[in-house]
């Protein structure tokens, strides 16, 4: 193999820089979850109890999040964030750090995505379910609780694996605003040494080896969930 091109020396050399930048893509995928999660049960809820004007601003905010690419979100929350503190608010972001404005991307994003998972996972308990367990007695979040929540969760396990791997995938957008994650410390390597393939390749394979994991775990879990749904029948 042409040393110009590709060399395993310089594989050996680049990995570890590359790799010791993980934890900060572990960061951006913990936060971005966190806050997709929490807006994404939010506006599902409105959905579901369809409020006059919020159902209507949540459904216009899930079309957005969804119907548009990640990398545009990112340079709109980066570039308009801070314009719009400035000019209503008077506080002046420009010293911010940067991962602020990729947890906030990334949960805005996945706020739509989960929203319309739990909305679907929600709605897919029949209706009688819910109407027995108040005739019984229990109240509204006692209900969600033991008989909503644990069906609608086994639903909703398929669609969040698959958004929690894209969203590990995704996080390699972050170094286009500057975020030294790895993607960001390739390019710096590639700045003073002109090589890149070296560094590319390696992210390549980490970015495999941790997703080929997340799918092996979600499985896992999925059939687990299936063993204790059988037994419960």
């Amino acid at each position: 193999m042409n040393a110009d091109f590709f060399s395993w020396e310089r594989f050996a050399d680049v990995f570890p820089k590359v790799l010791v930048k993980l934890p900060v893509t572990f960061e951006i995928v913990l936060m971005a979850t966190v806050i997709g999660l929490c807006l994404g049960t939010i506006l599902a809820m409105i959905r579901i109890k369809k409020i006059p004007v919020l159902n209507q601003i949540a459904f216009l905010m899930i079309s957005f999040f969804r119907g548009t690419p990640a990398l545009v979100q990112m340079f709109i929350v980066y570039y308009g964030t801070p314009l719009l503190f400035r000019s209503v608010f008077g506080i002046d972001l420009s010293g911010a750090d940067k991962l602020l404005f990729v947890f906030i991307t990334f949960g805005l994003n996945q706020s739509g995505y989960m929203a319309e998972q739990i909305r679907a996972a929600i709605l897919s308990v029949p209706e009688g379910q819910t109407e027995a367990a108040y005739a019984v007695g229990l109240t509204g979040w006692q209900t969600f609780r033991r008989i909503v929540f644990p069906q609608a969760l086994k639903v909703a396990i398929p669609g969040l694996e698959t958004m929690f791997v894209t969203l590990f995938q995704d996080t390699a957008l972050a170094y286009m605003i500057g975020v030294a994650d790895m993607m960001g410390k390739v390019k710096l390597i590639a700045a003073s040494t002109r090589h890149s393939m070296e560094g590319y390749v390696g992210v390549a394979i980490i970015f495999a080896v941790i997703s080929l994991l997340l799918e092996e775990i979600f499985t896992v879990v999925n059939r687990r969930m299936a063993h204790e749904r059988k037994a419960s029948i």
